[in-house]
């Protein structure tokens, strides 16, 4: 098939607006707990009027402040309580929210501030506000600073404290469904960030018709834990998704607490990269096999990927589910519980998550919901859901949206998910959105006939071999990241006799893993990329991976780094992709070796 729609079930009115849904909640469900913030360990109920009140505080102190509606408001944290309420309060004031992640760099700050034209900064902690006062004059609309661990929000609430409710309702009322809500600046894996316009009426397009599809979980029953970054298009859109359905909130923003935070926190629903979900498959494996109960888990595994695999034909016969009920007792119930034990589903997004991990996560009781969009699309533009399941795939177009395969492979998109544009750059903006409205993606992929989207690939990032072979690294890269020993990889073989891998190892993985095989645990990355253990394990993964391929397109030989892909050394960006070009040019001597012999 080659183009697919679905019918929008929600139209954004001309007036509509992100502030209007707190509004309502302020107003109707005033004392409803909103939201959950950890103080002392503990989990502290917010009710919705309590929010609204510090968010009205704050935007009275932003307009005292001299920030004037439609001006840009530049917000660096890491995920956290104080977020969502500095959002929303930008917001209520008029202007516009510009995201920029924790670990940005002075450089990467200066971009996003002197580009968008911040005209105020608030930042988590003292080192961002140096980074941000060292590049002041690369930024000469900036004003004042804030920062929220020197009490941020207190210090705009009591600024504001003379300013009237009338102001706000004037500000409000300069929005619509056309203002510009946010500027989310892009990954940049090449070249400069570009700024993507995303208005009010996105965001409102985008929960109104997804956030149905996940009524199940999103709703006045349930609880979100957001985790990954806030700076994310993916985690903002269900940020104001759990407004819109009253859905209780909560942040952490450390993922090294993550399952001491989900036995906290309970959520019903949690959204996350696939990295996660591998890392809770992998970790429950190496803790069974060094209890001495490996073969068990990994009988449970079959079982649970046997189960799900059956819920699509004509369901598992009566041994099949036998089997999963002893197992729920003996296995999966453990893996729910440390998720908190209430957790019903979850979204991954951000790369593919592999068919198998979505089987076993279903057959354990916790369906993982793969989804597919860009900044460029206010994140999802396709999502699986409850009433259109199919693992394997990114679900259909959500409704409102249209999804078209190019005839080169390219996905377009078109729908009220779409950004209006990027900001001040016409060009790019031209070469990006046809005249047609269809956003060019830049990923291939196909449609099949029930309409459920399948990624193989970006078009950028498709080698061709010296034979004419064109491969897609990520179908490759995705099976190997799989497996419990491998950290990162990259696939090369552009211009090549054959396609190549280049791996790093788990740190994380290594100590059990060394210790299951009577090894010393305190052995390196650097240490053991010649140990043969280590090669056999990396050989059967890399076989286990090339069944996706075809022969042609098989990695052929492997390396081993002893330095590991991070963001902190500028191999991934901060949503955790590959900076592929960055890679290959630093490790070019390794990729050389690859084919030397």
């Amino acid at each position: 098939m080659r183009e697919f729609s679905v019918p929008a079930t929600t139209e954004v009115g001309p007036q509509e607006a992100l502030t209007d849904m707190l509004a309502e909640n302020v107003a109707e469900h005033g004392d409803e707990v909103g939201l959950r913030i950890q103080r002392d360990g503990r989990w502290e109920d917010v009710t919705w009027r309590e929010f609204g009140e510090q968010v009205a505080g704050v935007a009275k102190g932003l307009v005292a402040a001299g920030v004037q509606a439609g001006d840009r408001v530049a917000l660096q944290a890491r995920t956290r309580y104080e977020w969502t309420v500095l959002d929303f309060a930008i917001w209520t004031a008029g202007a516009v929210t510009v995201p920029v992640y924790e670990t940005s760099s002075p450089d990467q700050v200066a971009w996003i501030l002197a580009d968008s034209g911040a005209t105020a900064a608030i930042v988590e902690r003292a080192e961002h506000a140096a980074a941000v006062d060292s590049v002041r004059d690369q930024a000469p609309d900036l004003g004042p600073l804030y920062v929220i661990e020197d009490d941020a929000v207190g210090t705009l609430t009591a600024a504001g404290a003379d300013v009237p409710d009338s102001e706000l309702e004037a500000r409000r009322a300069t929005l619509g469904a056309d203002s510009l809500a946010t500027l989310i600046y892009t990954s940049g894996t090449t070249g400069r960030p570009k700024g993507c316009e995303l208005t009010h009426g996105n965001f409102l397009f985008e929960v109104g018709n997804g956030m149905a599809l996940l009524d199940r979980f999103m709703n006045v029953q349930g609880s979100l834990l957001l985790f990954i970054p806030l700076a994310h298009v993916l985690a903002r859109v269900m940020q104001v998704g759990a407004v819109k359905t009253r859905t209780v909130i909560g942040h952490t923003p450390d993922v090294k607490n993550l399952l001491e935070d989900l036995g906290g926190f309970r959520p019903t629903f949690v959204l996350a990269v696939p990295r996660v979900f591998e890392k809770v498959y992998n970790s429950a494996k190496a803790k069974a096999d060094a209890g001495g109960k490996g073969r068990v888990f990994d009988r449970a595994a079959q079982v649970a990927i046997a189960w799900s695999r059956a819920q699509d034909t004509r369901g598992p016969g009566l041994l099949l589910r036998v089997q999963h009920a002893l197992f729920d007792r003996l296995v999966y119930g453990k893996l729910r519980a440390a998720l908190g034990g209430r957790c019903l589903g979850a979204i991954s997004g951000g790369a593919p998550l592999g068919e198998r991990l979505g089987h076993f996560f279903r057959g354990i009781g916790v369906t993982v919901f793969e989804g597919y969009g860009l900044t460029e699309t206010t994140a999802a533009a396709s999502v699986n859901h409850d009433a259109a399941l199919r693992i394997g795939t990114v679900g259909r177009p959500l409704p409102g949206v249209g999804a078209r395969i190019a005839e080169d492979g390219e996905i377009l998109l078109r729908g009220g998910v779409v950004m209006r544009g990027y900001w001040r750059n016409e060009q790019a903006t031209a070469e990006a959105i046809d005249g047609e409205g269809w956003f060019h993606t830049g990923d291939i992929g196909e449609i099949d006939t029930d309409g459920f989207v399948t990624i193989t690939g970006r078009k950028k990032e498709i080698l061709v071999t010296a034979g004419g072979k064109n491969v897609a690294p990520a179908v490759l890269e995705d099976r190997l990241r799989a497996h419990r020993l491998v950290s990162q990889c990259i696939v090369v073989g552009d211009q090549r006799p054959f396609i190549a891998a280049l791996v790093t190892l788990d740190e994380e993985a290594l100590p059990q893993w060394l210790e299951s095989k009577g090894k010393d645990t305190g052995l390196t990355a650097g240490q053991l990329r010649d140990d043969p253990d280590v090669l056999a394990e990396l050989d059967a993964a890399v076989a286990e991976a090339n069944k996706a391929v075809s022969q042609a397109e098989a990695i052929k030989r492997f390396r081993v780094l002893d330095t590991d892909f991070t963001e902190a050394n500028g191999m991934l960006t901060p949503s955790l992709k590959l900076k592929r070009a960055v890679v290959v040019k630093e490790f070019d001597t390794e990729v050389e070796a690859l084919y030397a012999r």
